[in-house]
């Protein structure tokens, strides 16, 4: 068993490279955090994007306070791993298709024609990129 705060590490870029959902929690005041599963690229430079539609309840509640953190848990049957990430948030106006149009084919099969079209109805949405600059990382391994 194993667990530390540092920055993202190679291992870390590794697990969250896979097609694995996010759950991702913005701050909500008085309101108890409500984690969204959501698509998610952890950047080279060790950064966490993801897309949502620009008029989403998580852009709003990050207009008014821009910390956010999501957690990435392996699938069961594997041993028992996990990566979090905390920090503040930015929301960027550029790239969230571009980003969508990568992570699609990491979660869906786009030779399916229901998904296809299910893509082109997300790109044809207001998306924008919202990006986690991490302060915190924590890691489970067991």
């Amino acid at each position: 068993m194993s667990t530390s705060t540092s920055p993202l590490t190679t291992q870390d870029l590794e697990f969250l490279g896979r097609p694995l959902h996010g759950l991702l929690s913005t701050a909500a005041g008085p309101l108890p955090p409500q984690p969204r599963p959501v698509w998610f690229e952890a950047t080279a430079e060790g950064a966490i994007e993801l897309f949502t539609e620009s008029d989403s309840l998580k852009v709003r509640r990050l207009h008014r306070d821009p910390r956010a953190s999501i957690t990435v848990v392996a699938p069961v049957g594997e041993r028992e791993q996990w990566v979090s990430v905390v920090g503040r948030t930015t929301i960027e106006s550029g790239g969230a298709n571009d980003l969508c149009s990568r992570l699609a084919p990491r979660y869906w099969d786009l030779e399916d024609p229901v998904r296809a079209e299910d893509l082109a109805g997300m790109l044809a949405s207001d998306l924008v990129r919202v990006v986690i600059h991490p302060e915190t990382v924590r890691r489970f391994t067991y």
